[in-house]
């Protein structure tokens, strides 16, 4: 194991080691508590009450938010990347400059929301209901998918999911 890593260091490809989620910060969150800058890596808040709490900041990428309900909730600049937020609500929900890259939003409810910044590369908006939603723009819909039955501020277009 030595060898492999005196090696790797001489072809310069050291690699950082994953940062693992934190169980005592997941816990937190579930019992209802803010938890700006957080660990949530792959976190399950599927079905969870966040309505209304601190997640600025944090790392939710591939964290399972299904079904959950996170109205007035502050993720700004947190990264909800390939996260599943399948028929989640967050009415009102502050997603500013947050990394939603491949998240699945299907069925989501996001009236009121705030997207100004946001990546929505690859995101499917599937049935989302972003009708009211803030800060969304064509240009950031262009890299996103949806179908017939996702609702978008009036002027804005959604290209159908492959």
């Amino acid at each position: 194991m030595k060898h492999l890593a005196i090696a790797l260091a001489a072809t310069g490809l050291m690699v950082a080691p994953a940062l693992a989620q934190n169980a005592t910060e997941i816990a937190s969150v579930k019992a209802g508590k803010s938890c700006p800058k957080c660990n949530l890596f792959q976190a399950d808040l599927s079905y969870t009450d966040m309505s209304g709490k601190d997640l600025t900041g944090a790392r939710l990428r591939q964290a399972d938010m299904s079904l959950s309900t996170a109205d007035r909730t502050h993720f700004s600049g947190a990264d909800l990347s390939i996260a599943n937020m399948y028929g989640v609500r967050a009415a009102g929900a502050n997603f500013s400059k947050v990394n939603l890259s491949q998240a699945i939003l299907v069925g989501g409810y996001f009236s009121s929301a705030n997207f100004a910044g946001a990546n929505i590369a690859e995101a499917n908006l599937s049935g989302a209901q972003l009708a009211g939603a803030k800060g969304l723009s064509a240009a950031q819909l262009k890299l996103a998918c949806g179908d017939d039955k996702t609702t978008l501020p009036k002027g804005l277009t959604i290209a159908p999911c492959r």
